[in-house]
């Protein structure tokens, strides 16, 4: 895991402060969503798709503190949409950093080379760019050629200028064992301090529907990634326990609470993933949600999930309670042969309810409804990254 140890520390500590509290429920990072917009149109991804009025409004400077200080996970990550975009994104990281939140701004990369000069290098600030494998897999994820070549040449002058990076990456059907390892051992050439990897989340909102993995394709894709890893050194920016989960080796349940939502509409519930209503304070989000309504076995939605952001958490907290475990995954390495845990029963899972339509009514000016649809107009995506990029900040 390449986890910075002073960040290991840090999260070690809180946890251990929470459960000496008592505290059942807790966060572990803040998904700060500052804005809707993006300058990529993903056809697996189904954030961008709101009308003109929602797409045009964004979290203020203030708010983002606001929330990271209400909120108090020691983690902030920073996705969108594009955060680039945001015009104040600069101020937002300063402010984070200042106050020790370690600070993860997720971006495509389309812009970093452009702005990257409004932030300064500090261990308390990364740049987690996604790449969803090679040029090839990662263009045709992303609907746009180029984007791999923009985001390689960005993360190499980020790095060249002393920034911490990482990479996200989400899997999905069309994924192969082979061209993922080597993705992976492109990575670790590229020298980031490590990958985030994920299988994809099936966004009912998403264009493409067809190649979200199911749970039992992500348990043998994963397997078969971590058989072509032995010996390799892939570094990765996740718990040894979360990767151990993906191949199918550890029974755990989601802990979508530990990865609260907080976006232009409020604090989102229950996950980043699902929008299925909003809290007007981080205390009624966790004090008022029905969380036994989700996750894996409970909701029609979340059956397939094995997604970091319900998933890490519940890994990280298994680790800080059984450390000589995660020690022992870490040490040998995933298993990849053998049985797998059993897959949770889908039989009384509730079926799924489709409350975006509402969402959006409730959040757009009633003067901009007839003027605007329910789906976004995807953007032209031609990849541009100097003075003249797209500004829709």
């Amino acid at each position: 895991m390449s986890v910075p140890l002073r960040q290991q520390i840090r999260v070690g500590a809180y946890i251990v402060k929470q459960r000496v509290r008592g505290r059942k429920r807790y966060p572990l990072v803040l998904m700060l969503e500052p804005l809707f917009r993006c300058n990529l149109a993903c056809p697996g991804c189904g954030k961008i798709d709101y009308p003109q009025p929602i797409l045009n409004r964004r979290l203020s400077v203030r708010e983002c503190i606001d929330a990271a200080e209400e909120c108090g996970a020691p983690v902030v990550s920073i996705p969108g949409g594009e955060p680039l975009i945001h015009k104040e994104i600069d101020q937002v990281v300063h402010e984070l950093t200042k106050r020790r939140f370690f600070v993860y701004l997720c971006t495509n990369a389309l812009l970093l080379r452009k702005k990257l000069h409004l932030f300064q290098p500090n261990p308390y600030l990364t740049f987690s760019v996604h790449l969803d494998g090679l040029k090839d897999e990662h263009d045709q994820a992303v609907a746009q050629e180029g984007v791999f070549e923009t985001a390689v040449t960005a993360i190499k002058e980020a790095r060249e200028k002393g920034f911490r990076v990482t990479v996200n990456t989400t899997l999905f059907d069309n994924a192969t064992a082979g061209r993922v390892a080597d993705f992976l051992d492109y990575v670790n050439e590229l020298g980031v301090e490590g990958v985030t990897i994920s299988p994809g989340y099936a966004y009912e909102r998403a264009p493409d529907q067809e190649h979200f993995l199911n749970r039992a394709q992500t348990k043998q894709l994963f397997r078969d990634i971590f058989k072509r890893g032995k010996g390799r050194k892939w570094e990765f920016a996740q718990s040894s326990l979360f990767l151990d989960f993906l191949a199918g080796n550890q029974d755990y349940r989601c802990t979508p609470w530990s990865n609260p939502t907080r976006n232009i509409f409020g604090w989102q519930r229950p996950c980043y993933l699902l929008n299925e209503g909003y809290a007007g304070s981080f205390d009624e989000l966790m004090g008022e949600t029905q969380w036994s309504a989700y996750g894996t076995g409970n909701y029609e939605k979340c059956a397939n999930c094995m997604v970091h952001c319900g998933y890490e958490g519940t890994a990280v907290e298994d680790a800080v309670r059984n450390p000589l475990k995660a020690l022992w995954v870490r040490l040998r390495g995933v298993r990849t042969t053998g049985p797998m845990v059993p897959e949770i029963p889908l039989d009384n899972q509730r079926r799924a309810e489709y409350p975006f339509e509402e969402i959006v009514t409730e959040f757009t000016p009633s003067n901009d409804i007839d003027r605007t649809s329910t789906r976004q107009t995807r953007p032209d995506t031609t990849v541009q990254d100097g003075p003249d990029a797209r500004r829709a900040g």
